[in-house]
């Protein structure tokens, strides 16, 4: 077998106060590892909604998403169907299927996102400045 030659990454531990935080109001997200540190292959990230809030709005993307529930009810539409996402929930969503998040909840909930391949964390600037003129609203009680 051919050995092929390593990529120059290194393995580390973030700790939580090492990430790089994005706030958008009512949402937020920290980002543990990008392209940059993985080779392009994937992204990392925290996110939280506040108790009651939309979501950012029905959309896709080519990257796959990830997401694992750490606590709350995350509610998810992924290509148009809705479900309820409790703590220690998965949901795979593949690059290009329209999705949102949102929470219908009067308790905060959070999740991690895994994007893959990496380059999503790229839009992460322009996100900020767009919530800060676009505010998250009201989701209703469900």
């Amino acid at each position: 077998m051919s050995q092929q030659p390593q990529e120059s990454r290194q393995a580390r531990i973030m700790l939580p106060e090492e990430g790089r935080d994005y706030d958008m109001g009512r949402m937020q997200a920290t980002f543990y590892a990008d392209g940059e540190e993985t080779a392009q292959r994937y992204s990392i990230s925290e996110w939280s909604l506040d108790p009651f809030t939309e979501g950012p709005g029905a959309h896709a993307h080519p990257e796959d998403h990830i997401f694992y529930v750490l606590s709350g009810i995350v509610s998810l539409v992924i290509d148009g169907q809705r479900s309820d996402a409790p703590q220690g929930a998965y949901a795979v969503i593949p690059g290009g299927i329209q999705h949102d998040f949102e929470n219908h909840t009067a308790k905060p909930c959070r999740f991690i996102s895994l994007n893959s391949p990496a380059g999503f964390e790229q839009m992460m600037p322009r996100l900020v400045a767009w919530f800060a003129d676009n505010p998250l609203g009201d989701a209703r009680e469900r």
